[in-house]
């Protein structure tokens, strides 16, 4: 679902070309509900988070990540008494090349907005608004929103 989205604002998922297009998809994304949610942890079984900074699997290159995170119930043993969620993340990963206004990132107090667990609706628009102010706050973050990305690639594995 998330791939036809992005593709109706004109993004492919493995040649991100425009980050602020990607986000708005992503946006768009986390207001679907989604079946098969823990429903003991309530609004916390979907959250989203934007994380950043230079990876080893990136060659240390600055990646940002756009992150929906699912705790699912309908998997594993259905005869154990105390079933856990399996934890599924949803990535879109875009990868950039060193530029001089996207220095400065491992300098940066903090890596990521924290997970974000407001139900879809008018109080998860709110707090993609929240997100995204916070993104704007650091200037390589800030950078990397208007620089088109080296790489790009969706991805969507169990974490647990």
């Amino acid at each position: 679902m998330f791939t036809q989205i992005l593709r109706r604002h004109g993004v492919e998922q493995d040649c991100v070309t425009d980050v602020a297009a990607a986000w708005d998809a992503f946006a768009e994304f986390l207001q679907l509900d989604i079946a098969g949610l823990d429903p003991t942890l309530g609004s916390d079984a979907d959250g989203f988070i934007v994380q950043w900074g230079r990876r080893s699997w990136s060659d240390n290159r600055l990646i940002l990540t756009f992150t929906r995170q699912l705790a699912i119930t309908d998997v594993g043993d259905h005869d154990d008494s105390y079933p856990q969620p399996e934890l599924w993340q949803l990535d879109l990963e875009m990868t950039f090349a060193d530029a001089a206004d996207l220095i400065g990132h491992a300098q940066l107090a903090v890596q990521d907005t924290g997970f974000t667990f407001a139900p879809t609706g008018p109080l998860r628009a709110t707090a993609l608004v929240d997100t995204w102010t916070e993104t704007q706050q650091h200037a390589p973050v800030r950078a990397a929103w208007v620089a088109t990305p080296a790489s790009s690639r969706l991805s969507f594995e169990c974490v647990c």
